[in-house]
């Protein structure tokens, strides 16, 4: 066995041999999977076999970052573990499992959740990370920190029969947030836990996500870049949806409280006023003078709108001056999480205190006011 990311050892040679004879591969490409530096966050449903492929195709280097402990109701679908591994930290079984796969690939457990407080020195300190997670505060913060570090992130997600995957933030492509500008409302999200999912989905997921980094670091093929791969695992139908890139999106140079963000924590936390849709349409209907600004893009303006000003959220910073500072101003978006970014950004600017996030935007308009405004 080497070290020598320069020189592939007799062992390797013999496990590898299979990559060395497919075109645009060869030794080249095996050095270069064994020079890279992979993390994976969440060693669960889609990390498993995203972690056993990555490990066999002979990735030089991989991080695990998961703070959970594992529970029978996981391994229906987590394949990395054992009835016997109940109740021990995933990171640090996986790590196990992974160098007992692979002694040439060295892993480095980190058993802790993936937070603001660690996401940059950890991420720093790899060349790609793969989301495994389950949740939209972490895709937020995993895209926003590879966004600020400079890495690419291949994106997967499961539920009940259909998966999705995409390749974010490389060589200037789309990011999360081009994909999705604002977190959905937390309560019309169900949870795999809630909502179920069939346990050889995140196997077909994890493992296409396996075959994206491969590509990604072997530089072959053509990754899903400003692409989503939708797939349902009940008709094995499948398509790709092109991704636009945001134009004049901010951009992202700190982390954020992502849990407030995506409504997981209570909003009055915030120090964004707020306006209900009631509220609004009795300052509508008794003709009161305010100025009502949409922060959405224009082609979610051409679905649906208030008749409010459209000043897309990328835009703000250069549209300072045309908040009205003697009014009473109620800033709208589709669920309410991009107008309290353009709120919070606005308070700061101008220092006022007559700014108002529409609490649930034009979902909640459209549900409690006016129906015939499509959701979209």
């Amino acid at each position: 066995m080497t070290s020598d990311g320069n020189i592939l050892s007799n062992e390797e040679n013999k496990r590898y041999q299979r990559h060395f004879s497919l075109p645009d591969f060869g030794v080249e490409g095996q050095l270069k999977l064994k020079k890279a530096r992979v993390l994976v966050v969440g060693a669960g449903g889609l990390g498993s076999p995203v972690l056993l492929y990555l490990a066999a195709a002979g990735i030089g280097q991989i991080g695990i970052v998961d703070g959970d402990i594992l529970e029978v109701s996981n391994l229906q679908r987590q394949i990395l573990f054992n009835t016997d591994d109940i109740g021990k930290s995933k990171a640090l079984i996986a790590s196990e499992k992974v160098k007992s796969l692979n002694p040439h690939v060295k892993v480095t457990p980190i058993p802790e959740v993936l937070s603001t407080k660690n996401a940059l020195d950890v991420i720093s300190n790899y060349d790609l990370v793969i989301d495994g997670s389950d949740n939209f505060p972490t895709r937020y913060l995993i895209n926003d920190a590879c966004s600020i570090e400079g890495k690419p992130f291949i994106y997967g997600s499961i539920f009940r029969y259909e998966g999705q995957i995409a390749v974010f933030n490389y060589k200037g492509g789309p990011t999360y947030r081009d994909l999705f500008p604002e977190p959905p409302d937390p309560e019309s999200v169900p949870t795999c836990e809630t909502g179920g999912v069939i346990g050889v989905l995140p196997g077909i997921i994890g493992s296409l996500q396996a075959n994206e980094a491969i590509k990604i670091l072997a530089e072959m093929g053509e990754p899903l870049v400003g692409k989503l791969l939708i797939i349902n695992s009940l008709n094995l139908d499948s398509r790709i949806i092109t991704i636009p890139k945001i134009s004049n999106a901010p951009k992202i140079e700190h982390l954020i409280n992502y849990e407030q963000f995506c409504g997981v924590t209570n909003q009055s936390e915030s120090m964004v006023k707020e306006k209900t849709v009631s509220e609004l349409k009795a300052m509508i209907d008794a003709k009161e003078d305010f100025q009502l600004i949409d922060v959405r893009e224009q082609h979610e303006f051409d679905i649906a709108n208030l008749d409010g000003q459209l000043i897309p959220l990328g835009n703000i910073p250069d549209a300072v001056e045309k908040i009205d500072k003697n009014k009473k101003v109620v800033i709208h978006c589709r669920s309410g999480a991009r107008s309290a970014q353009a709120v919070q950004y606005l308070q700061q600017k101008l220092g006022t205190d007559n700014l108002y996030n529409l609490k649930g935007g034009i979902l909640a308009w459209s549900d409690q006011i006016d129906p015939s405004i499509p959701k979209y």
